[in-house]
């Protein structure tokens, strides 16, 4: 990435104004405030600073400028985030080569171009699909099957949705016309090695469906068989860039539809979140045919605060649903909701829509059970509430799922109707699950603040203060000082002024992936309360300090020297010029 362009985008990236549009902040004197959406808390301890564009949590420690919260929030790799941070700024990617060695600068442009080959090979391939459902011999079954299932043109449109005949090449015939292309269509899982290296297409004679990552890019399909074969639903295997225990099907769809989400469903097949989004409940999404994982409800709770799961009523469905509910323990935080809905026996999400309509469907998401009621009613199942030694196993019972759970409202009200249920005071209790718990449920110890010295002093206050560089008269004289982290000093001010518009977020991107990026960004956080007026002058004073410190070593090694009899004439002049000084 050309150093100038990502220099240029943050300058451009407004960080209050990229994360209020994911966490919703509050003014909070000059900087904002929200509770961090990288751990769960009571009261907010993230904090974003516009003159810093830098964002700091107090609580969990996460910190970083507008690109590292997108890579950290939105799950992306580094090139993916500045890319992201490009189209949300409509500035086009510059590239030009780096300091990395060719070796590396090869494999790492070729890992790129393969990505953005991945990407364009299935875009291709959907596109393909589509065109299948129009003009492919058999199309008129593929189509009155989607229309037996009660799809208009537009939803089929909105979804991407396409076929592909029941041939052993039909994919391959059009798209594997080298041994290259044929290679990488069996790594992104569309084609199977077949006997004699001859590859042959995974999907056949099924309804495809394209499965978006977060950025509307096609990473993967699932495919629906008309006639009687099996599997019923097929889907992708994981490959280099797509990994189902992080994606949600439909939730790109979702949010193109919903500029304001405010909850989401989440359902067990792609056709549940089609029929749902044809009957207006367009904010559905399926977790591709695993139990939601705790990435994947992370990912829906950094994208609205109340999520339904939506089940059949067997044993299998409330089986997902207890492990979806253990997966999100740790993840439940005050002002989210996890809740869960049984659907009656032998309905789906699709047939009671088409059958029953939007409003009588969301009337049951109405009724959805809160995650604390589902907790406590399966636990109560399970021992005899009427016996002490019933009421003693069910707190012990619970106490592996307090464990999970970070400090909430919720947790405690959960703690006190435990209590209730148990028949004795919640003090009493609280120091019986306190004790068992041990060390996860601790108030979190305050953070070790750096030492202060004159060099930590100096560097804090340029990094948050970079003008205050041309209040130094002379900065060469900073390279003559033999002192740990003068080097890193020295350069932070000759970046400074090579760019005398650069601000805190530039500054630190110089480093990153570096140590000296991990010591920089802990001194970003360090709270030294030096007021911005006073900041000039305490940074001048280090320097001084610096130069006195360096000036008093000087001085004694020379006078070491004249005990010794081994000073040359030049030290001489030097060591009477540091005591007339």
């Amino acid at each position: 990435m050309s150093r100038q362009f990502i220099d240029d985008l943050l300058a451009r990236t407004d960080i209050v104004e990229l994360i209020d549009a994911r966490v919703p902040l509050k003014k909070a004197g000059k900087n904002y405030q929200a509770c961090c959406p990288f751990h769960t808390e009571k009261s907010p301890s993230f904090t974003v600073s516009q003159d810093k564009q830098f964002y700091h949590c107090f609580g969990c420690g996460e910190h970083g400028n507008a690109i590292s919260f997108l890579m950290e929030f939105d799950r992306l790799e580094f090139v993916d985030a500045i890319e992201e941070l490009a189209s949300l700024n409509n500035m086009e990617v510059v590239r030009e080569q780096s300091n990395q060695s060719p070796a590396e600068q090869r494999k790492q442009q070729q890992a790129h171009q393969q990505k953005q080959g991945d990407y364009e090979l299935l875009e291709q391939i959907s596109k393909f699909y589509r065109q299948q459902l129009k003009v492919a011999a058999d199309k008129d079954t593929a189509i009155d099957y989607l229309k037996g299932r009660g799809l208009s043109g537009e939803i089929v449109q909105r979804f991407g949705i396409g076929y592909i005949s029941d041939a052993w090449d039909g994919m391959m015939k059009v798209f594997g016309n080298s041994r290259q292309v044929s290679q990488q269509l069996v790594d992104l899982g569309m084609a199977i090695q077949g006997d004699k290296n001859r590859p042959y297409d995974r999907f056949r004679g099924r309804i495809m469906f394209p499965i978006r990552d977060k950025r509307g890019r096609v990473i993967g399909f699932g495919g629906r068989v008309l006639a009687d074969g099996t599997p019923k639903y097929l889907n992708s295997p994981e490959t280099r860039i797509y990994h189902k225990g992080q994606e949600l099907y439909g939730l790109y769809e979702a949010k193109q539809a919903n500029k304001q989400l405010q909850r989401l469903v989440v359902v067990e097949g792609y056709m549940d979140v089609v029929a749902l989004a044809q009957h207006g409940v367009d904010y559905a999404v399926a977790s591709l045919g695993t139990s939601t994982t705790a990435e994947q409800l992370q990912t829906l709770f950094r994208t609205v605060k109340e999520v339904i799961c939506c089940y059949d009523g067997d044993r299998a469905g409330r089986d997902a649903a207890w492990r979806a509910m253990e997966n999100a323990l740790p993840l439940v935080r005050d002002g989210y909701s996890l809740k869960f809905v049984f659907l009656p026996d032998g309905e789906d999400p699709d047939s009671l829509v088409r059958e029953q309509g939007q409003e009588a469907f969301e009337q049951i998401l109405e009724t959805a059970t809160p995650l604390s009621k589902f907790l406590f009613e399966h636990l109560l199942a399970s021992v005899d509430m009427n016996s002490l030694e019933g009421r003693s196993a069910l707190v012990d019972s619970f106490q592996p799922f307090l464990q999970k759970m970070p400090d909430s409202i919720l947790k405690d009200s959960i703690i006190n109707e435990l209590a209730n249920n148990f028949g004795t005071g919640s003090e009493q209790l609280q120091a019986k699950l306190s004790k068992n718990v041990g060390q996860e449920n601790k108030a979190r110890q305050v953070q070790k603040q750096p030492k202060v010295t004159p060099v930590r002093l100096a560097i804090a206050l340029l990094l948050e203060h970079p003008h205050i560089v041309k209040a130094l008269p002379d900065p060469s004289i900073l390279q003559q000082l033999n002192v740990p982290g003068i080097p890193l000093l020295c350069k932070l001010v000759d970046l400074c002024l090579q760019n005398p518009e650069i601000n805190s977020a530039q500054l630190l991107e110089y480093f990153r992936d570096t140590e000296q990026g991990t010591q920089l960004n802990k001194l970003m956080c360090w709270q030294h309360h030096i007021e911005a007026e006073a900041a000039e002058d305490v940074f001048l004073d280090s320097i001084e300090k610096l130069l006195n410190t360096f000036v008093e070593q000087r001085t004694e090694v020379l006078l070491q020297k004249a005990r010794t009899g081994q000073m040359t004439q030049v030290e001489k002049q030097e060591l009477q010029a540091l005591l007339n000084a």
